[in-house]
């Protein structure tokens, strides 16, 4: 579904279950949004009782978001982004971040969860140079994705492919490096890759607790991964300075930036072939 100016309506809104706990709305929460109902709420809180530095985690999440449309834009010459789980609107989302730079940028946002849609067809409005689309799907169904996003991107043209802090909601029996192959096999050399993914083996006392609460709390499953297994989602792809780090450390702006306390890996990647 890409935007043509429709209200949204309420058939979104009537698929929302507001007794489970969806992982755009608990990380709304997380950053004190007020999007969210009393379930998600309950799992940040679950989330923060088990790794306190949760919030700060987050907030250092979308900074390496931000950091890598920008280096993607100024640096490697993107004006195409899929942006998948996309999650609520806040501060410096994609398409404000590469249009800031580059206003003839196309982004196209995804998600599966009603509210994220309805408030991004709200809120998140193009440069009249550019253009914005959303697409009503999951990560788990690549192929709808890339049919809906050939509305708005064009596929002959390199795209950057943002996997932020969505891949861990992927069990390894659904397949997260095929569906992660299947959208690189889809775009043109020059392409890139931005994945940040909650990681076992940062904090991991910590992250064990997290993710055994998150998961008795919500029904989508947490898997949480290693650096190495991490590192495999760019297979075939060239790795850009300085690699697979803690999302802080991606090219950080600041020493301050820099110490953030993040239990994620980071990394972008290059379509070379």
């Amino acid at each position: 579904m890409a935007s043509d100016g429709e209200s949204p309506g309420q058939d979104k809104l009537s698929r929302v279950n507001t007794n489970i706990p969806h992982p755009a709305r608990v990380y709304d929460a997380w950053l004190g949004g007020k999007d969210n109902f009393a379930a998600d709420r309950a799992a940040a809180e679950a989330g923060l009782q088990a790794f306190p530095s949760t919030g700060k985690s987050v907030r250092a999440n979308r900074a390496f978001l931000a950091r890598t449309v920008e280096y993607l834009v100024a640096e490697a010459g993107i004006r195409q982004f899929l942006d998948i789980g996309t999650g609520l609107p806040s501060a410096n989302n994609t398409h404000e971040v590469a249009q800031a730079v580059a206003p003839e940028s196309r982004v196209v946002y995804v998600d599966n969860d009603p509210i994220v849609l309805v408030h991004a067809e709200a809120l998140l409005t193009s440069s009249d140079a550019g253009a914005t689309a959303y697409i009503d799907a999951d990560l788990r169904d690549p192929a709808t994705i890339l049919r809906e996003a050939a509305r708005t991107l064009d596929f002959s043209e390199p795209v950057a492919v943002m996997l932020v802090a969505v891949l861990h909601f992927v069990a390894d029996s659904a397949d997260p490096y095929g569906i992660t192959k299947t959208l690189m096999d889809a775009v043109p050399p020059g392409s890139h890759l931005v994945v940040s993914h909650t990681a076992k083996d940062i904090f991991p006392e910590e992250m064990a607790a997290f993710e055994r609460a998150m998961n008795e709390k919500s029904a989508e499953q947490v898997t949480l991964r290693d650096r190495e297994q991490i590192t495999g989602f760019f297979d075939g792809l060239e790795l850009i300075e300085p690699g697979v780090v803690e999302v802080p450390k991606w090219r950080p702006r600041s020493d301050l930036e820099a110490s953030a306390p993040a239990a994620l890996w980071g990394a972008v990647a290059r379509k070379t072939a």
